[in-house]
C-alpha cells in the first residue's frame, strides 16, 4: 500500500456511509418524488464502486461474499411477487396493499406494494451494474 492510500481509505469510509444514507433517502422518497429503486440502486453501486476502488478486492470479497448474479434474481423475483401475490389473493392484478409498521428508531412507517417493487428493481440494479463492471474489470468468473 502506497502512503497517500491513507487519506483515501480514511475519506471513502466516511463518504460510503453517507453515500448509503443517500441511497436509502432516495429510495424511500421515490414513490413520493424524484427517486426510487432505480436510481436508488445507482446511488448504491456507486458505494459499491467506490468499495472497490479504495480497498482491497480480495477484503471486499470476504466482506461481501456472495455473487452480485444472485440479487438480480431475487430483485426480479421480489418484484414480480407484487404482480402475482394479488392473485393469490382473490384480488386484480397489481392491486396495492399499504400498511403501517411502528419501528423503534424511524417510528412509524407506511409501506405499500410500490415500496416492495422498488425493492425489487433497487436490488436488481445493483446487482446488473456490479456485475456489468466486475466482469469488465475481470474480477468477476
Amino acid at each position: 500500500m502506497r502512503e497517500n492510500d491513507v487519506l483515501l481509505l480514511t475519506i471513502s469510509k466516511i463518504v460510503i456511509v453517507i453515500i448509503l444514507t443517500f441511497g436509502f433517502y432516495i429510495f424511500f422518497n421515490g414513490h413520493n418524488g424524484p427517486g426510487g429503486g432505480f436510481i436508488g440502486g445507482l446511488v448504491f453501486t456507486s458505494a459499491f464502486i467506490l468499495m472497490f476502488l479504495a480497498f482491497d478486492a480480495e477484503r471486499i470479497r470476504q466482506l461481501l461474499p456472495f455473487d452480485f448474479r444472485y440479487l438480480v434474481v431475487g430483485g426480479n423475483i421480489i418484484s414480480l411477487s407484487t404482480l402475482f401475490l394479488p392473485l393469490f389473493l382473490g384480488d386484480e392484478w397489481l392491486t396495492q396493499y399499504d400498511e403501517y409498521f411502528q419501528l423503534p428508531v424511524v417510528g412509524e412507517m407506511h409501506i405499500t406494494t410500490v415500496t416492495v417493487f422498488e425493492f425489487g428493481i433497487l436490488l436488481t440494479v445493483l446487482g446488473v451494474v456490479m456485475t456489468i463492471l466486475l466482469t469488465i474489470s475481470g474480477d468477476q468468473t
